[in-house]
């Protein structure tokens, strides 16, 4: 599992503060108890002693286990002693402890070299919040799929009624994102405006960025166009944020939409690298558009076209447009 670097920055960002404030949050307390009970410094001074005696032992031979214990036994006197003092004068006895989020890593996000799972957790939550403020993915969910709207008429065409369809849609989407990995098939949800293909392409983003994949779900329009300005300002490094390498690279890529964004050679072409290289990397896409399969080669490109229809499994929603009925 991946994430973008902005996710990594933010926890790592957060990590730090958590252990800034845990740590300061100590030292104000150490200084307060010292002005207040003097002895627990004496106490604390004899702690350390203990810890430097310890050295003694080396070249002790046989007499260093016993001297080793005596010290041990000491160290125990003393830390008993510090809460007592603690207690005695109205603090809680693990009062200068230093109160780390995760008493794990100490809020560094690592145990001895690997990952805490404070950190993982961390990541979900920052990747979960990054997906609901850029859209209505809170609201988005499989619970408030709502297939009343549709009808249970068959439709002569396809020999299925609507809310049949949608019905098996639904829980097509549900299964996918509860059993999503990185080798789960690509999507091409197509149909009219309307029919909740972005309800749903949310609702799976949601399932699996909570499970701990890095999810990128954004328009067409929106990824098109900081595609474009990565392209021509690259050479200058300030403006260079690796866009087309976070698309690549993400365990699911949702374009929400396609077909919206104003077509130009750049857009068509860039793609056709992002579609390409991730089919060939066995990285899955999600696909929400207006267009069948003619649609798309006419304002793509056969080999676009291609990869669309070969690689990806179709779902073809059926119905007349929601929004109109609410709106009604």
């Amino acid at each position: 599992m991946s994430f973008g670097k902005d996710i990594i920055i933010a926890a790592q960002t957060e990590l730090a503060k958590r252990k800034s404030r845990a740590e300061n949050l100590q030292q104000q307390r150490r200084s307060e108890v010292l002005l207040k009970v003097p002895e627990i410094a004496a106490a604390e001074r004899e702690l350390a002693q203990t810890g430097l005696d310890v050295v003694k032992a080396i070249g002790m031979g046989a007499d260093a286990r016993s001297y080793l214990e005596n010290l041990a036994k000491t160290n125990l006197a003393l830390q008993e002693k510090i809460k007592l003092l603690l207690v005695s004068n109205g603090y809680p006895e693990n009062y200068l402890e230093t109160d780390y989020v995760c008493k794990k890593c100490e809020d560094t996000g690592y145990v001895e070299g690997t990952p805490c799972s404070c950190r993982r957790i961390l990541l979900k939550e920052l990747a979960l919040k990054k997906l609901y403020s850029n859209s209505r993915a809170a609201q988005c969910t499989f619970e408030s799929f709502n297939l009343d709207y549709y009808s249970d008429r068959p439709d002569e065409r396809f020999g299925i009624s609507a809310k049949e369809q949608m019905k098996n849609i639904l829980e097509y989407c549900r299964c996918y994102a509860d059993d999503f990995d990185c080798s789960s098939p690509s999507l091409y949800l197509f149909g009219q405006t309307g029919l909740g293909k972005t309800h749903l392409t949310l609702a799976i983003a949601g399932v699996v960025t909570a499970s701990g994949y890095n999810v990128i779900y954004d328009s067409a329009q929106n990824i098109f166009n900081r595609l474009e300005r990565e392209h021509f300002r690259s050479s200058r490094s300030d403006e260079y944020d690796g866009a087309e390498q976070e698309l690549l690279d993400c365990d699911l890529l949702i374009i929400d939409d396609l077909g919206s964004e104003f077509t130009t050679q750049f857009t068509v072409a860039a793609l056709y690298n992002v579609l390409n290289t991730r089919l060939n990397c066995d990285k899955p896409v999600i696909i929400s558009t207006n267009l069948d399969a003619h649609a798309l080669e006419e304002k793509y490109s056969p080999r676009i076209t291609s990869r669309i229809m070969g690689g990806y499994t179709p779902l073809h929603f059926l119905g007349n447009d929601i929004r109109q009925k609410l709106n009604n």
